[in-house]
């Protein structure tokens, strides 16, 4: 009685009790063994990323160098013109002293029968015009603008450089008749008392109009190359941190999987602990 009842309780439990226990066993071990495998793979990721992103730098198309290039070119030539400006336009008009207006009077002209020297190659006739100004009752030489008096300081008008002499003669008589009509005609003059007393000049050569239409176009040209620099480095901003928002997305991702997977088996782990308690 005792070996029949006993003998098919034991054939019956015993291989529920083993089979049980090497299915905890072999999930313990697939657990053992994936996880840090797994965990190995989600560190190497976020490092790779990380060292990725650590690494990337601002790459440049072709087209974005270019464009760099052109920008710093065209800064580089407006710097020069700016110089030469400067030199020939900018610096005779703040040096110039040709400002008081004042009214003169047209009172004689004259050839000179001394002829001046032309640049060391020949000799050409001098128009003498003599006006009167009428603030204080003095004489003066007159000029066409300030570039004249430093040329010929006695002379209004001087012919080219010709190796004929009929045609300066000519030349200057038709000048001088021309201004003979206008003999004892009140015009506007310029004068500069401090350095040039006795000259006076029609018009100003360097004005302020002049010199800022000379100078628009280099400040244009340097504007329009910081310009273009500034927006091809903007665009290179841009994109760099477009890629780090993307990849901080990505890593993101990859950490929620990673802790997603984390909570799975923890709740395996403890589904196949629950009838081991329960025995």
């Amino acid at each position: 009685m005792f070996l029949n009842t006993a003998s098919p309780r034991r054939s019956f439990t015993v291989p529920i009790n083993i089979n049980l226990q090497g299915a905890r066993r072999r999930q313990t071990r697939d657990f053992a063994h994936t996880a840090p495998t797994q965990e190995h793979e989600w560190r190497r990721g976020v490092d790779g990323r990380g060292g990725q992103r650590a690494r990337t730098l601002p790459v440049s198309s072709v087209g974005e160098d270019r464009a760099i290039l052109l920008g710093f070119t065209m800064m580089a030539f407006s710097v020069l013109m700016l110089f030469v400006v400067g030199t020939a336009i900018v610096k005779p008009y703040v040096n110039s002293n040709w400002e008081e207006e004042t009214s003169c009077v047209l009172l004689y002209t004259v050839v000179l029968k001394e002829w001046v020297d032309c640049r060391g190659v020949s000799t050409v006739p001098c128009l003498r015009v003599t006006v009167n100004l009428t603030a204080s009752n003095q004489s003066a030489f007159l000029h066409f603008d300030e570039e004249s008096v430093l040329l010929a300081p006695e002379c209004f008008y001087i012919p080219k450089c010709r190796m004929d002499w009929t045609e300066l003669q000519d030349e200057v008589q038709k000048v001088k008749n021309t201004l003979d009509t206008y003999l004892g005609n009140t015009s506007s003059c310029l004068t500069d008392l401090t350095r040039h007393p006795r000259d006076v000049i029609l018009s100003r050569k360097y004005t302020l109009r002049k010199t800022l239409f000379a100078l628009m176009w280099p400040g244009l040209m340097l504007g329009g190359g910081a310009l273009l620099v500034g927006l091809v480095k903007l665009t290179q901003y841009l994109a760099q941190l477009s890629s780090e928002m993307c990849s901080e997305i990505a890593e993101g991702k990859l950490i929620s999987r990673y802790t997603q997977g984390n909570l799975y088996k923890l709740m395996r782990r403890s589904s196949v602990q629950s009838p081991t308690c329960n025995n």
